[in-house]
């Protein structure tokens, strides 16, 4: 009896001694329990569809620069502000121009028929009275790259990389690099102007926009998936077959828009805040309800189920909805380089700017200490379908990814993208693709995250 006694004497007394650097951080049962009544009350809440059904309806698609565009923000401070934040404001954001104009993409030769394209961002135009040329068909960019140079003088190149569906959506790094990179690699080759397949796994006539690098110089257009199989199989029928393109898109002066930020204000460090993350443009195809309309929606309903409930976190929470992503990222870099002296008031910060079907994971950034918090947090999460991932890396996604690999702690919560690309950049980014289930589940995912990080005092950089 004396033993055990004292066993547990000196365990206590080596509890006491150890250095709180080497404990591990954890959530408080009562900030667990508030996490759990919020997210019940969120996941059954229709405010985050609703929110996005208010901005694709009265505000419709987003592209930098277009009245669109500007409205997109006017919308975004006018709802912070009828849904209670403490703070709301805007920082300018400094873009290059463009317009997109009209496309027409036909075959000419030896089997005439109108095809279906997109401009891709940033192309610039072909003469007015268009490009007819022959194509050469390439299967992906290092087929293209592997091209002596000068060879394709006078050419249209064609590549036709197929992008393959999967829960991650893990082709798309490879997919988009054939459209970023494209214009330029061809235009090293001699081309006159470059095709390729639409980055997308549907089987729908319209096709995939998307952005290029800065240094694309030639006319670049997406053809629509069931025409990259009609011009392949023209391919295959004869060794010349000839197009005409005629696009009237061009770039413009720099334009402004806008990163639009929302914040409820902590009571112990305001100082100090979690980041909501997703972003206010979309391309100015479809109405921009997926991407990212449901992103905007999901982040700004977080913040307001945390407002109704009457308590104020610890920390502050900071909804930023950021601007002119779809063409490079600029709103998020620009909101860097003003911020970057105070990045360490970023607790952590979490984005969503990918899916439509619901989350299934949870992939962490943080340290090491910090990972019984998540583990807490992931616990909470089981009964909406969320698993923990064994990794510790996760930087954010999209814009969040910019401040994740600066320094910030970051969490991605990951859904099912398996068809997620078939809607991707496409007019058929609208509301029809937007699930209202999806938008409960991550309405209740998003705010106990946002809950448990802003209402505790963890470093999730330890």
């Amino acid at each position: 009896m004396m033993r055990t006694f004292m066993q547990k004497a000196v365990l206590g007394m080596a509890f006491l001694l150890t250095p709180l650097s080497l404990m591990a951080a954890e959530f408080s049962a009562e900030n667990l329990a508030q996490a759990k009544a919020l997210a019940e009350k969120a996941g059954k809440s229709e405010l985050a569809y609703q929110l996005d059904e208010s901005l694709s309806t009265e505000v419709g698609p987003r592209r930098v620069g277009t009245p669109g565009d500007k409205a997109g923000i006017e919308w975004a401070v006018a709802k912070m502000k009828a849904l209670g934040f403490d703070r709301v404001w805007t920082e300018t954001v400094t873009t290059p121009g463009w317009e997109r104009g009209d496309i027409s993409v036909e075959a000419v030769s030896p089997f005439p028929q109108r095809m279906v394209a997109i401009a891709l961002g940033g192309s610039v135009p072909t003469p007015a009275d268009g490009i007819e040329a022959q194509v050469v068909a390439f299967p992906n960019l290092d087929a293209l790259k592997a091209a002596e140079a000068g060879s394709l003088k006078g050419k249209i190149a064609y590549i036709g990389y197929q992008m393959k569906p999967s829960i991650d959506g893990a082709d798309y790094g490879v997919a988009g690099k054939q459209r970023y990179l494209g214009s330029e690699v061809a235009a090293s080759k001699g081309a006159s102007a470059v095709l390729i397949r639409s980055v997308g796994t549907d089987n729908d006539r319209i096709g995939h926009t998307g952005a290029q690098g800065d240094k694309s110089t030639i006319p670049a257009a997406a053809l629509s998936i069931p025409d990259a199989d009609l011009l392949e199989s023209m391919m295959k029928r004869s060794d010349k077959v000839t197009l005409k393109i005629n696009i009237s898109s061009r770039k413009t002066a720099d334009v402004k828009t806008a990163n639009v930020i929302g914040e409820v204000t902590g009571t112990e460090r305001p100082e100090d805040f979690v980041v909501l993350g997703s972003h206010l443009d979309s391309w100015d195809v479809g109405t921009g309800a997926v991407d990212d309309g449901m992103g905007v929606a999901i982040t700004m309903a977080a913040a307001k189920h945390i407002i109704d409930s009457g308590k104020k976190p610890k920390r502050s929470i900071r909804v930023i909805l950021f601007g002119a992503e779809e063409i490079g990222l600029y709103g998020v870099k620009q909101y860097y380089e003003k911020h970057k002296d105070k990045l360490g008031n970023h607790i952590i910060g979490a984005e969503w700017d990918s899916g439509t079907r619901m989350i299934h994971q949870l992939r962490p950034g943080v340290g090491e200490k910090s990972l019984a918090a998540i583990k807490q947090m992931a616990e909470l999460l089981k009964p909406y379908g969320v698993a923990l991932h064994p990794s510790n890396s996760a930087k954010g996604q999209s814009d969040i990814s910019v401040l994740g690999k600066a320094g910030m702690p970051a969490i991605n919560f990951d859904s099912d993208l398996t068809d997620y690309f078939d809607y991707h950049h496409t007019e058929n980014d609208t509301m029809a693709n937007v699930p209202p289930e999806t938008m409960r589940q991550a309405s209740a995912v998003y705010t106990a995250f946002a809950w448990l990080t802003a209402n505790s005092l963890i470093d999730f950089r330890k």
